[in-house]
Parts: structure tokens; sequence; C-alpha cells
């Protein structure tokens, strides 16, 4: 496929999603031609099982990547709906011991409006926010927390800046108050380490095409402890212990225990890649003036690059940068053509969140999609500057 440019598209967009890896796609496209084994994983009979198998299989796989039990793993439509599922699930549930949450200003929409909604119902929420590197203060969280609060929900590895907050300080702060730890790993599972019988984590949010999996399947993670419950927000089945109930997506929970069983295997090889790729890249773009680099550097995922340039504009450089595919903020928020919330929550000036540019790459990414994509952004700088020289006044 070309471009208006006339060039192939360079990807580097993961954040957003990733490539679905291509034994993933041949193991689903195995489940639809194997019709002795595409059934409904309910049924009793033969392949009803076949399929059952198939799925424990899959939570088994998804088990051994987090260090989880199979059975403290629920599947679900993708992170938005277990971000739901989970913080919706488990206000309603504790309602009856207090009403009070606590969450960030630059979590994803999905976190942010699951608040939203809570507010409607009565429940008291307290956003903090963050210090100019995006990390959260955990002194700010324990100056945060009352009696009444029963719930506090932090991002893993923010999707827009990348950096990564200290959940196993999160949680044990939460666990010596007896309040529930929800965090959003989307952009972290599959691509950091992760030990969920290690760190004191309740509830864990994830989807499978942030790690070469399939769209449309991800999973909560509910830890087997005293109190920690979600009421459902749907009804009609008893399947995934009757908190999610309707007929399972086999194919695309067999894509995601595929692609999480990938995942394990690569995961110090691909880690190791992607800090290689954001090293040459940064190499390249830092000699830029006017360059800030948006997020803590020291506490980050390395697969992530959020940069703003003075004089120029998010859109216009995007739109400059093709063939490149690259973000202007969260791939969720695209639309809508305001500043990220995320940046002015850094402190961020509005035309300094609205030049800001998220690269994001993978296993797949090149060190030549890395050198073209500076290439392209020292140049599309240099030329919107002198186009619009008073941009930044």
């Amino acid at each position: 496929m070309k471009t208006a440019h006339g060039s192939s598209p360079v990807y580097l967009d993961h954040a957003a999603t990733t490539p679905i890896d291509p034994a993933v796609a041949v193991a689903m496209s195995a489940c639809f031609a194997a019709r002795a084994d595409y059934g409904n994983a309910s049924s009793n009979h033969i392949v009803g099982r076949r399929a059952r198998a198939a799925i424990d299989t899959a939570r088994q796989e998804l088990g051994l990547l987090l260090n989880a039990q199979p059975q403290d793993l629920i599947w679900t439509s993708g992170a938005t709906e277990s971000v739901n599922l989970a913080i919706i699930g488990a206000a309603r549930f504790r309602a009856h011991r207090g009403r009070h949450l606590i969450t960030m200003t630059t979590e994803h929409k999905a976190v942010a409006e699951s608040f939203d909604a809570l507010e409607k119902e009565g429940f008291e929420v307290t956003r903090l926010s963050p210090g100019v590197d995006g990390i959260l203060p955990l002194s700010d969280l324990e100056a945060a927390m009352r009696d009444q609060t029963q719930l506090v929900s932090i991002m893993h590895v923010n999707n827009e800046t990348g950096v990564i907050q200290d959940i196993e300080a999160i949680g044990t702060l939460c666990r010596s108050r007896d309040v529930l730890f929800h965090t959003d790993a989307a952009q972290s599972v599959g691509k950091l380490h992760i030990d969920l019988e290690a760190l004191p984590v309740d509830l864990l949010s994830l989807t499978a095409h942030k790690f070469r999996g399939p769209q449309g399947i991800g999973a909560l993670y509910m830890a087997n402890r005293p109190g920690c419950r979600v009421a459902p927000l749907l009804h009609g089945g008893g399947q995934e212990r009757r908190l999610r109930p309707g007929t399972s997506a086999l194919h695309q929970i067999i894509g995601i225990g595929v692609a999480a069983r990938l995942a394990q295997n690569r995961l110090a090889e691909n880690l190791s890649h992607v800090t290689t790729l954001q090293a040459r890249l940064w190499r390249g773009l830092n000699g830029v003036s006017g360059i800030t680099r948006n997020g803590c550097a020291e506490s980050h995922y390395p697969g992530i690059l959020n940069i703003s340039a003075e004089g120029v504009e998010g859109e216009s450089l995007m739109l400059a940068l093709e063939p490149l595919c690259v973000a202007s903020g969260s791939a969720c928020n695209a639309q809508s053509g305001e500043p990220s919330f995320v940046l002015k929550a850094l402190g961020r000036t509005d035309l300094e969140a609205q030049s800001a540019i998220r690269f994001s790459y993978g296993p797949e990414t090149s060190r030549s999609d890395i050198d073209l994509a500076v290439k392209l952004y020292r140049s599309a700088v240099s030329r919107l500057r002198t186009i619009a020289p008073d941009a930044a006044a």
C-alpha cells in the first residue's frame, strides 16, 4: 500500500495498536478451518469440550506471562471493558464500606470516564496530578487516602509518554490501608516483566492488541484474596464466573493465548530491541533546537518517545512526516483536536502540547525505520518553522 507521497507506510504507532504476529493469525485461521473444534465452550458435547480446552490453554498461557493463576483471569473484549469492570464493579461492590476513590489526571479515557460515571452515582473521586516528570509522588497518594477510600486506580505505563509508575510501592500502600488497587496495564503487559504473584496488585486490565495479538479481546486479572471482588456489569449467563457473561470468542481467545506465549518467550529480546531503537531515535532528534522530551527519562518504557517542538503544530507536523505513521496524542483522543490532557497535566502549555508527537515502535521496527523518522522529523520541523516563523510566539 502506498501513501499520498508514493511511499509505503512506516508504522511507528505501536502504542495505538501493534501489528498482529503471523503465528497468531495462523492459529486463529486454523481455528476457523477446523470445524470439528470450533464450537461453543458452554456446550457439553465433544466439540464444546474441545473449544473449552482451547480456552483453558489460552488462559494458562496468559497466566504464565503474568505469573498469575489462570482462574484469576477473566476474558473481556479488551482493556476498556476490563477497566470498566474493575473500577465500576469494585466501587459498587464495596460501596457499603465507603464511596471515596482515587485516580490520576493522566489516566487513559477508559479510566477517567469510568470515574466520571461513578461520580454521577454519588461516589467522590480524588484526581491526583503527577510531577512535571509524570511520576505520582507516593506521599501525595498517602495524603489523599481516607477511612472511606475503597479503590485506587493508577496506570502502569502511560500510553502517551511511556512513564512507568511504581505500582509495587503504590500497591503496598494500598494493601496497608485495605484499599483495592487497580492498574491499567494495557501498555506494559507483554512488554515489561510483570509478576502478579509478587506484586500487590488486586485488579489489572490488559488487551491483546498491544502485544501483537488480535483486537477485540482482553482480560481482567482479579487477585484471589478476601475483599477483592467486583459486581458484574453484564448479566445473562454463567461464563467467566458470571462476571462477564456471553459466548466466549474462541478464535480471539486462542489468539491472545498464542500472543502471550510469544511475548513471554521474546520479552527480554524485544525490550532490548526497543531500548536500542529509542536511544537511536533520541540521539537523532535531541540536536533539534527547541525540542522537549515529555515524561521521565529514567522511569519509562523505551518503546514510546514523546517530544514537543517549539514553533510547530502537531497535526501539521504529522502530515509533514508521512509516510511515517505516528501520533499527536493517544489514539482514543486523536479526533478531538484538543491539546493532550496528559501533557497539560505535566505542565505543558497548549502550544507545547499541540506540538507533541508520539513515536512508538516494536519488535519488527528496524533501524532504518528509525533513521528515516529522524530524517523526516528534522526536515519537517525546519520546513514548518520557515513557513510559520511566529508559531511559537
